[in-house]
């Protein structure tokens, strides 16, 4: 399956209105994750959520993939709850190995459902995959259904910065394989860099608690979450990564980026670079202020009595 230049480019540019979008999240591995999908729930009128996806991760948080998947799973049902949300036929259960170098789909809900959505799309209105965790169900969905490119713009979070002298960044080294279906299937593709890019998306306690915290028990809970990853906070600051790519959906002026080459990924998991590769759209900077007053402002709002 393959996309005209013109097509490409068509599906790479920012648009106007309500855009169809669906969200991978490996929820329970971080902090960030969390503030990412409240941010998202909180904007329909430009993201029009209609699913949100567990993601898989192994990390000290977790035994193994499929554990960090249903962990995952966990904590979106607690975010949900406190958002007064039903999860049913809106959250889903993603895959619980990783693609891996034999690039193998991996069976899951969450992968059915992404491909009937991305089905329901079209050109001139895609789905877009807001990734935030290891690409595996995303990845899992292309090999499965690679003509789906043609109506998929997947937003990734994922390595680091183009010039970075290495690429082992979380989400991306837990699934290599799953990193290089992604790239060489050609689907359009936003890459959103950690760091060198988004690691300047910072917030710190004293912020949180008063900006988060007063907002009803879904401030109580994201405040939480930011306070309990680390017991020391004088002089801290905790980067939230993933608000990033549910930021370049609601303005594009606040991530902005340029046309480059899709990198090839090494298997020493470093980028090589074909100047004749398809284009993807890449962020160069995140600047923090406005994303923040803009989650700080609807977190406000929402919870208003």
């Amino acid at each position: 399956m393959s996309l005209s230049d013109a097509d490409r480019l068509m599906l790479l540019t920012p648009r106007a209105g309500r855009l169809r979008a669906v969200l991978d999240t490996d929820t329970y591995n971080e902090i960030d994750d969390q503030y990412a999908l409240v941010q998202a729930v909180l904007s329909p009128e430009r993201i029009g959520l209609e699913a949100i996806d567990a993601a898989p991760f192994h990390n000290s948080r977790s035994d193994g993939p499929g554990h960090g998947m249903e962990l995952s799973h966990g904590e979106i049902l607690e975010l949900l709850q406190r958002l007064d949300i039903s999860p049913e036929g809106f959250v889903y259960r993603g895959v619980s190995d990783y693609v891996g170098p034999g690039k193998v789909a991996r069976p899951a809900a969450a992968v059915d459902d992404l491909i009937v959505r991305a089905r329901a799309g079209s050109i001139d209105d895609p789905l877009y995959v807001i990734a935030i965790g290891a690409i595996s169900n995303v990845a899992s969905a292309l090999l499965k259904a690679p003509d789906i490119i043609d109506r998929t713009v997947v937003v990734w979070l994922g390595g680091h910065a183009l010039d970075w002298p290495h690429q082992r960044e979380f989400n991306l080294k837990q699934d290599v394989g799953g990193a290089q279906v992604l790239f060489d299937s050609g689907v359009p593709l936003v890459l959103v860099p950690c760091m060198g890019v988004t690691s300047h998306l910072h917030s710190t306690v004293a912020e949180i608690e008063r900006y988060v915290e007063p907002c009803g028990d879904i401030g109580k809970f994201l405040a939480m979450r930011f306070k309990e990853y680390s017991e020391d906070h004088l002089g801290w600051s905790k980067e939230i990564w993933d608000m990033a790519a549910v930021a370049w959906l609601l303005d594009a002026d606040w991530t902005p980026s340029v046309l480059v080459p899709t990198p090839i990924l090494t298997t020493e998991i470093t980028y090589s670079t074909d100047r004749a590769r398809h284009p993807m759209r890449y962020v160069t900077h995140v600047p923090r202020d406005p994303i923040l007053r803009d989650f700080f402002l609807k977190l406000q709002a929402a919870t208003a009595l």
